[in-house]
C-alpha cells in the first residue's frame, strides 16, 4: 500500500513537471539590422524544419535586432534580451535552446558572460539549456581587418559584413582577442560559459558551376565566398577561419563529418537547409 502511494505521488510529480515544462528555440541571426529574419536571413524552410524537433513545434521565436551595433549595445544585446524575455514569459519557456549564426554567437556570449550587466540576463541564462552556434565568429575574421584597414573592399565583403559598421570593427581579430580576454567567457584560458556552447564549423566553399550542391542557398553567394577565401586560411567557410569558429565553447562537429554527401558548409549555407543541416539540428534538440 505504501509503495503504491509513493508510486502515485512520483507519477503525479512527473506528470506535473511534464505539463509545466516547455521547451522552446530562438533563432538568433548574425551581423546586420534585421526586420524579417524569418524570411531574409534563415528562410521559412530552415526554421520550420528545425522547430519540428520540439515536442510543441509552435514554441519558437525568430529574433530581429540591430546586430550592426557593438554587442553590448541596447540595440544588440539589449534587444536580444528583451525578445528572449518576452518569449520566455509569454510561452512559459523552461527549457530554451538558442540557435545562433556568426556574430550572433558573440552577442549571446556577451549575455552569458556578463550576468550582472542587465537584470534580464540571469533569467535568460537560467532558462537556457544549450547554445547551438553555427559558424560563430568567436575569434573574429581577417576580412574585418581588411575592411577597417582600408586595403581592399570587395563587393562581396559588403553583403557579408554590412559595410562599415560597429559590428565590423568588433569582429577584427585583435578586437575580439581583447574582448575574449577581458569580457567574454568560453575561450582558451578563460572561465567556461555557464551554458553549453557547441559550434558547427564550416570548412570550405564549393562554387563549381557544374556541381548542383553549389546552388544551395544561392550560387552567387558561393562565388562571392570563394573570392573572400583569398584572405582566409585553407580551412574556412568563406567568411571565417575554422580556428575562429572553434574558438569558444566546444566543437560539435565540422561540416563534412555529418552533412549529407560529406559536403562543406559555406558561411551562407550554414544558416539554410543545406545538406541535412536542418535535420541534424532538429534531431539534436
Amino acid at each position: 500500500m505504501v509503495r503504491r502511494i509513493i508510486s502515485m505521488v512520483m507519477l503525479s510529480v512527473v506528470m506535473s513537471w511534464s505539463v509545466n515544462a516547455a521547451q522552446g528555440i530562438a533563432f538568433i541571426h548574425g551581423t546586420g539590422k534585421q526586420t524579417d529574419a524569418y524570411n531574409d536571413y534563415w528562410t521559412g524552410d530552415f526554421v520550420n524544419s528545425v522547430r519540428l524537433g520540439l515536442s510543441n513545434s509552435s514554441l519558437y521565436a525568430v529574433v530581429n535586432c540591430d546586430f550592426d551595433q557593438f554587442m553590448w549595445k541596447s540595440e544588440a544585446a539589449g534587444c536580444l534580451a528583451e525578445q528572449l524575455t518576452t518569449f520566455i514569459q509569454q510561452k512559459n519557456i523552461t527549457d530554451l535552446v538558442l540557435l545562433t549564426h556568426s556574430n550572433g554567437g558573440n552577442i549571446v556570449r556577451w549575455i552569458m558572460s556578463n550576468p550582472t550587466y542587465d537584470n534580464r540576463y540571469p533569467n535568460i541564462i537560467s532558462k537556457t539549456t544549450k547554445v547551438i552556434a553555427l559558424a560563430p565568429s568567436s575569434l573574429g575574421t581577417p576580412l574585418a581587418d581588411t575592411v577597417k584597414q582600408g586595403n581592399v573592399f570587395e563587393t562581396s565583403l559588403g553583403w557579408l559584413l554590412g559595410y562599415d559598421s560597429d559590428a565590423v570593427s568588433q569582429q577584427q581579430t585583435s578586437w575580439m582577442a581583447y574582448y575574449n580576454q577581458h569580457w567574454l567567457q568560453g575561450t582558451v584560458n578563460r572561465p567556461n560559459l555557464p551554458i553549453l556552447f557547441k559550434a558547427v564549423v564550416g570548412s570550405d566553399v564549393d562554387s563549381a558551376i557544374w556541381d548542383g550542391d553549389s546552388y544551395c542557398a544561392g550560387y552567387q553567394y558561393q562565388v562571392a565566398l570563394e573570392t573572400t577565401q583569398n584572405w582566409l586560411d585553407s580551412c574556412s567557410d568563406g567568411f571565417l577561419n575554422c580556428s575562429s569558429q572553434r574558438g569558444a565553447g566546444v566543437e560539435w562537429f565540422t561540416d563534412k563529418q555529418r552533412t549529407k554527401g560529406r559536403e562543406p558548409l559555406s558561411h551562407q549555407q550554414s544558416r539554410r537547409d543545406c545538406f541535412n543541416l536542418d535535420t541534424i539540428i532538429r534531431n539534436d534538440i
